[in-house]
């Protein structure tokens, strides 16, 4: 087995989305190519509702899927297809926009005022840019939720992990997409697929993710796990990005640890983003505004 060694640790970073939404941008409108297929994660944890509350008013999508998993609160949602609901903690909405969609998205918070979750962007590849726009909407109770015999959790949201298989399917990127608490102290091994990018959120707690690419040495009286190579902690609000290897292995410190932990085939295609639409080239984004402009942008059923 070859551990990932962490290739960056960086803090999330303050800004302004939707009508004036305060969150963390962990990463995301700037190169894809540690993250790819992933282009965007934002982490909307907020305990002020002034601070949220004016949300995310109608807007436009093309070419991505946005995952929105929800801790506390709940995002009330509607559509240009007539779709409209509402997403509470512990619930995840999976939306392919395909070849376009106008929503909103509205968070309200909980009778504490907390409105909590992440919201990640995944690519879609130039096959399915201009595929119908769908969405899988999956309740907290259908979220399989796997226990170790050290008491690790993981929340299987897409993927298999453990032998149990997330709701979430049919997705272009094959992602696995895991909400994971490891145990005051104890050390976890969680394999992770050579061909995936891979990364970890932390947003609870802290420890240290393993550094290393090669097997650890057999610790001793005078060598421990902690000795064999230069691991790097993340705490609230850190982002982890690896390198390649088949497991990820993380070393939980005194109140334990809890991050997503988020895997997916890259797609290796050319990007051309703005804002909320992402193409394969300058002439097909250029196109998707010029439709918008035009009010034909919901009609288009291929990339010219």
């Amino acid at each position: 087995m070859s551990i990932r060694p962490v290739h960056k640790l960086i803090k999330s970073k303050p800004t302004l989305e939707g009508a004036g939404v305060h969150l963390r941008r962990a990463f995301g409108f700037g190169s894809t190519t540690d993250t790819d297929p992933f282009l965007l994660l934002d982490d909307f944890r907020n305990d002020i509702p002034a601070d949220y509350l004016a949300g995310f008013p109608w807007h436009p999508h093309r070419g991505i899927e946005t995952i929105t998993y929800v801790l506390a609160g709940h995002v009330e949602h509607s559509d240009s297809i007539g779709n409209h609901g509402s997403i509470e903690a512990g619930d995840v909405q999976w939306m392919t926009a395909g070849r376009g969609i106008i929503h909103q998205e509205m968070p309200k918070g909980d009778q504490s005022g907390r409105m909590h979750g992440f919201q990640l962007w995944a690519n879609l590849p130039s096959s399915l840019k201009m595929t119908a726009p769908h969405y899988q909407e999956v309740k907290s109770p259908e979220i399989p939720n796997v226990t170790d015999d050290d008491g690790t959790q993981a929340r299987i949201v897409c993927g298999s992990f453990w032998g149990k298989k997330g709701p979430v399917d049919g997705i272009a990127a094959d992602p696995i997409y895991l909400d994971v608490t490891v145990p005051p102290g104890k050390r976890k091994r969680l394999p992770v697929d050579t061909s995936r990018h891979a990364f970890a959120y932390v947003f609870a707690g802290s420890g240290k993710f393993c550094n290393a690419s090669g097997p650890l040495a057999v610790p001793t009286e005078s060598v421990g796990w902690l000795d064999t190579a230069p691991p790097s902690e993340a705490d609230d609000r850190s982002l982890v990005l690896f390198d390649s290897g088949d497991e990820v292995v993380v070393q939980a410190g005194e109140q334990g640890i809890r991050f997503l932990l988020v895997s997916g085939k890259p797609l290796k295609e050319p990007v051309a983003w703005y804002g909320p639409i992402v193409m394969n080239t300058q002439e097909q984004l250029r196109k998707a505004f010029e439709q918008l402009n035009e009010g034909t942008f919901l009609e288009a059923t291929k990339i010219d």
